[in-house]
Parts: C-alpha cells; structure tokens; sequence
C-alpha cells in the first residue's frame, strides 16, 4: 500500500489528530510537494496486539476445523 502524502501545512495545523489515527505504513511529509520527512507509528510489543480486534470480528462455526472430513489413516 501506498504511503499518504500530507503538506507541511496541514500537517502542523491537524498533526495531533493525524498521530491518532496513523496508518500503519506512516504518512509522508511534503514541503512543496518534495519529501522532507515519513512519519511512521513507533513499533508495539506483540503482547499489547492481543484482543485488540475483539469487537471488531465475530467468529461463525469451529475455528479450528477446515470443514473437510478426512481419515488420518487413509
């Protein structure tokens, strides 16, 4: 996915909402449309992604099944 590029501008006037709500590959800074920065989200300890979707899936039949019947033995 493709970097967001943002204005030097506008990225001063909504930087503490912009750091809300970063997307995980970061925004690009531009200062008359040249690169002059990446803003990247700083990286999380695994542990604190744990949950973190839990409201946002819902989980329809046995997870743990493929739905194909099979014998081992076969």
């Amino acid at each position: 996915m493709r970097m967001t590029e943002i204005g030097v501008s506008k990225f001063k006037e909504q930087c503490l909402a912009l750091l809300e709500r970063l997307p995980p590959e970061g925004v690009i800074v531009t200062k008359r449309g040249k690169p002059i920065a990446v803003v990247t989200p700083y990286p999380q300890e695994c542990s604190s992604m744990i949950g973190r979707l839990s409201d946002k899936i819902t989980i329809h039949g046995d997870i743990m099944s493929t739905g194909v019947a099979w014998d081992a033995d076969a």
